[in-house]
């Protein structure tokens, strides 16, 4: 059995979840202590619980000690079963529906056929990627290594209610994922965002946001065309903006941020445009939220993946620390240049 300190680096939910994940990728058990430590409410909450139980069932494996609060955690993967092709996972609250997505998807990289998903729960909240940077930037990085993802949103979902609703469809990769080589400073082609609103028009928040992201692009010398969406489906009144810096060869950096009681529409718009306009000028080839969530995936391919990165987060190094853990994974970083040392992982026959 594999022991993880979850008080490790971040010490957060994404020390479980890709423990969780790499475990029922090797087959091999996880004793997950301190899980969360370093959070305000250290201990599992509903949406790791509902990470860790969608795996489970991925994978026909077992748990102990997988209850909100708990900071103790075994994991015992079992043989892929194959026998599911549909999945409903409902968090029942507004935890991440699109943590638990990017949760799944190693698994679903390497799972016997096809698989459709209902994700309910949360969709924009803070620290978690929003679906617009799941679906616009980390998807298209995934198909380029081998994995066909495709996911929609039916129903936005903000906090605290949720309710919102995810659909996700992947077919697995042929063989390998294939390794990025990401490494060298494309040209800016053009810059775009969303900016959504639910139950909101007559505040004009949407509109406000994406007025303020304007502002700010523009005192930075950026233009951007920003698209407003107001929304009349959430269960409860909602926002979120997200920025999308697109450059040569396909590459995609974003930036977002949910609304939340008190936080004006002008402040998201401001904050959202200079974090990218951040990450931009660092020269990277992927934002700060997709350096850390590739790590996984890249450490799965078959040979080396380079990337710039805008800088070394304690995200990236409780990932590169997972890989090396559990799959033999090399994750280096010099002078923001993260190259990781795949290890050619292949899908194995059921027990």
């Amino acid at each position: 059995m594999v022991e993880i300190d979850g008080s490790r680096f971040s010490g957060s939910g994404t020390i479980v979840r890709q423990a969780i994940v790499l475990a029922a990728l090797t087959r091999r058990p996880v004793h997950i202590t301190n899980a969360r430590a370093h959070r305000s409410k250290p201990g599992l909450q509903p949406q790791h619980v509902h990470v860790v139980d969608a795996i489970r069932e991925l994978v026909d494996g077992s748990t102990e000690g997988a209850s909100r609060g708990s900071q103790e955690l075994k994991f015992w993967p079992g043989g892929k079963r194959g026998d599911f092709a549909r999945y409903l996972w409902d968090i029942g609250s507004a935890g991440s529906t699109t943590l638990l997505a990017l949760a799944a998807l190693p698994v679903l990289a390497f799972a016997p056929k096809p698989v459709e998903a209902e994700l309910r729960g949360g969709i924009f909240q803070d620290f978690a990627p929003s679906f617009f940077h799941l679906q616009q930037v980390m998807l298209p990085l995934l198909r380029r290594m081998g994995l066909q993802a495709e996911l929609e949103m039916c129903r936005p979902g903000y906090v605290p209610t949720g309710g919102g609703i995810l659909r996700l469809s992947t077919k697995p990769a042929q063989g390998c994922l294939r390794p990025l080589i990401q490494d060298r400073v494309g040209h800016l082609e053009n810059l775009s965002g969303i900016a959504l609103a639910s139950h909101l028009e007559s505040r004009g928040v949407a509109r406000r946001m994406a007025e303020a992201a304007k502002r700010a692009l523009d005192a930075e010398g950026y233009q951007a065309d920003i698209a407003i969406q107001e929304e009349t489906q959430a269960l409860q009144r909602g926002a979120a903006l997200a920025l999308f810096a697109h450059l040569s060869e396909g590459r995609c950096l974003g930036a977002d941020w949910a609304g939340a009681p008190r936080r004006p529409a002008e402040v998201i718009g401001e904050r959202v445009a200079l974090s990218l306009v951040s990450d931009l000028r660092s020269g990277a080839t992927l934002d700060h939220f997709a350096a850390d969530q590739i790590v996984t995936f890249a450490a799965l391919a078959d040979g080396e993946s380079r990337f710039r990165i805008p800088k070394l987060t304690d995200h990236i190094q409780s990932n590169a620390w997972l890989a090396n853990e559990f799959l033999g994974a090399r994750v280096e970083i010099t002078e923001r240049i993260m190259t990781v040392h795949g290890v050619g992982f292949r899908k194995r026959a059921a027990a």
